[in-house]
């Protein structure tokens, strides 16, 4: 698969998921999710992968949710925000399936979907800079 807004490589039996949407800090979108499923299954299903290690291009791990999918949400009736709130939890149902082990390496901030985003792995590596909120 071809991505747009993550980067993956497999490096020494290590699946780097890396978020770069820097200029919106990480910030998820339904694509960006999209991508993070596809990236999960394709290292899941890699027997020469043993680990998965996540992280964000630039300052922030992940500031959580676009503000522009958030103001959608706005326009959405009751039965369509649960239908866009799946995508987030299947996305976190999907980690929590990956046969490996899904490390966060976070550095700067992790704020609401994206702390959710970083406490779904199985191990978080903080660096000084990160504030969880």
């Amino acid at each position: 698969m071809t991505y747009q807004k993550l980067i993956f490589k497999i490096e020494n039996s290590i699946a780097r998921v890396t978020l770069n949407r820097p200029e919106k800090r990480n910030a998820l979108d339904a694509d960006l999710i999209g991508e993070l499923k596809a990236a999960f299954r394709e290292a899941g299903a890699k027997t020469e992968v043993r680990a998965i290690a996540l992280n964000g291009a630039g300052k922030d791990f992940c500031a959580g949710m676009d503000l522009s999918l958030l103001q959608r949400t706005q326009q959405l009736d009751v039965m369509e925000n649960i239908e866009d709130a799946k995508l987030l939890m299947d996305l976190f149902l999907l980690m929590r399936r990956t046969p490996q082990p899904i490390v966060a390496i976070v550095h700067g901030r992790a704020l609401a979907g994206g702390c959710g985003l970083a406490t779904a792995c199985d191990l978080i590596l903080a660096a000084r800079s990160a504030q969880f909120a």
